[in-house]
């Protein structure tokens, strides 16, 4: 009787165990996703607005959802229309609510940050690549010395 009972024990554990196993499965495939990152178009989040194109605001004035005792400066958000709308629903989605937030609109995103972003991160891995294929080929690099007495 004793191995009777340990033997369901097992049986139950195994099925319990494959039970859990296909209850992951759609959650597993339901994760999957796209990741877009800053500089892309369809990001939503923090941008940096130095050396870019003047930014065409959502709104005047930058929004703040709970008061900091840090003074920090602004910053510039590009988030869906209902989220800038309903800022207090989302910013710890974005972990801004003490912050001095600008919502830049979409539309200048799109067309004036994205372009100018992609261009300036390509003329970098342009450089990088250079400077890779130069030390490749013997010659030094930027940061690298002649050698000895040259």
């Amino acid at each position: 009787m004793h191995i009777l009972s340990s033997q369901v024990i097992n049986m139950k554990r195994v099925f319990f165990a494959a039970a859990l196993a296909v209850a992951a499965l759609p959650a597993l495939s339901a994760d999957v996703g796209v990741s877009i990152s800053i500089g892309q178009p369809g990001f939503y989040g923090q941008i940096n607005i130095g050396g870019y194109p003047p930014p065409q605001l959502v709104y005047s004035a930058p929004r703040v959802m709970y008061r900091s005792a840090l003074q920090r400066p602004p910053i510039y958000m590009n988030v869906p229309p209902g989220h800038a709308k309903n800022w207090r629903k989302h910013c710890r989605h974005y972990n801004a609510c003490g912050e001095r937030v600008y919502f830049v609109q979409n539309n200048w995103y799109e067309r004036e940050y994205v372009p100018h972003y992609q261009k300036r991160q390509g003329d970098r891995r342009d450089d990088d690549r250079d400077d890779h294929r130069d030390k490749q080929k013997g010659n030094p690099g930027k940061d690298q010395g002649k050698g000895r007495g040259h």
